[in-house]
């Protein structure tokens, strides 16, 4: 998908009043959201999450998923901030490798401007890897969580 294209799904957003659009289109899945009033994001459509399906060789998979050609996606940061794997320093991870998590389950936050945002798994699935340490720096679009769909 090319930027002239997103730019079009934009208009379409700001055309038909819509707060969120999601479409797939080779091999990718795009998901433009506008940020709700009264938040310091920006005013206008971001994209918070894309996604390709791809095979993993199994000397990059996790313990978990030894198996060749395991169908994965690839959970991606949808701000710049700091990723942190627990709401504190003594509680426990939100999830752990191996373990299954559901649509809009809190998978980790991300500090972004003194703000904890809490991330949600968008999907049904297993953590395969956990791809970023805990109070590292972290990018948008930057890899966090490997999950393999349920």
């Amino acid at each position: 998908m090319n930027i002239k294209e997103i730019n079009e799904l934009i208009n379409l957003m700001n055309e038909n009043n819509l707060m969120e659009l999601e479409i797939e289109k080779e091999g990718m899945r795009i998901r433009l959201r506008k940020a709700a009033s009264g938040t310091e994001a920006p005013s206008g459509p971001i994209v918070v999450e894309e996604e390709r399906v791809r095979d993993i060789p199994p000397k990059q998979a996790s313990e978990v998923s030894k198996e060749m050609n395991v169908k994965t996606v690839e959970m991606k940061s949808p701000m710049v901030g700091t990723f942190y794997r627990a709401p504190s320093p003594e509680a426990p991870p939100y999830v752990e490798v191996g373990q299954n998590v559901e649509p809009g389950q809190v998978v980790c936050i991300i500090e972004a401007m003194k703000l904890m945002n809490e991330i949600k798994s968008e999907i049904r699935g297993k953590i395969l890897e956990v791809l970023v340490d805990n109070a590292e720096p972290i990018e948008f679009g930057q890899p966090i969580f490997l999950i393999e769909p349920l």
